[in-house]
């Protein structure tokens, strides 16, 4: 877990620090299929916080952006071993956000 914590880590600070994420106020979580494990925290002001770890779970609540993959695909994309391109193309990371969330998004990623 410590390792997809800083991979995780990683992506996060790298999509907070783009300037097209100014402004963006969201809750963001990451499930990792194979360790049943939500990371969740919170992007705002150019910087994710709160970032802190809780089991999945029917009450967990819905985060604005949602990324859902195994914690190997996880680390295969931070060490650029996995391009987000074709991995999300192929289910095999899977986003979940509003419309215009995933516009914003589409540039940052």
């Amino acid at each position: 877990m410590d390792q997809c914590l800083t991979a995780l880590r990683g992506i996060l600070d790298d999509l907070a620090a783009n300037p097209a994420a100014a402004g963006l106020d969201r809750s963001l979580s990451c499930r990792l299929t194979d360790l049943d494990q939500v990371v969740m925290g919170r992007l705002a002001s150019g910087a994710v916080r709160d970032v802190h770890v809780v089991p999945h779970g029917p009450d967990l609540a819905k985060a604005d952006i949602r990324l859902t993959m195994t914690s190997d695909d996880l680390v295969a994309l931070t060490a650029g071993e996995l391009s987000f391109g074709p991995a999300w193309a192929t289910g095999r990371v899977k986003l979940e956000a509003g419309l215009r969330d995933l516009l914003r998004l589409r540039k940052l990623l």
